[in-house]
């Protein structure tokens, strides 16, 4: 789980808090919002196709499912799965999860 100390307040700013969560990653091919409630998530079997994901969760948590492996996606963090693994996105909680969604070349 990431701690209000990850955040920082960048020079010039005021009541401000961030956290890079990523920096270059190629070519956007498009990106969505996504609400996942509690034990939404997909595509129910695992897919491929030419371009990776990049998943943002904005609120709650989610998992990821690849290549026989599992990983947790905390609230404000980001992971990036490559589109040629097998793979699946769920909500991890019994709450609604918010997760952004970027699709790269």
């Amino acid at each position: 789980m990431n701690k209000l100390s990850d955040f920082i307040t960048p020079p010039n700013h005021i009541n401000f808090l961030s956290k890079k969560l990523f920096g270059d990653c190629g070519e956007i091919i498009n990106g969505s919002i996504a609400y996942l409630e509690p034990n939404g998530g997909g595509p129910t079997e695992l897919h491929t196709h030419e371009h990776d994901h990049l998943f943002i969760v904005v609120k709650g948590e989610a998992k990821v499912l690849f290549d026989n492996n599992i990983h947790i996606i905390a609230e404000n963090d980001f992971f990036i799965v490559e589109g040629f693994k097998p793979h699946s996105v769920w909500n991890n909680i019994s709450e609604t999860t918010i997760m952004i969604g970027i699709s790269l070349k």
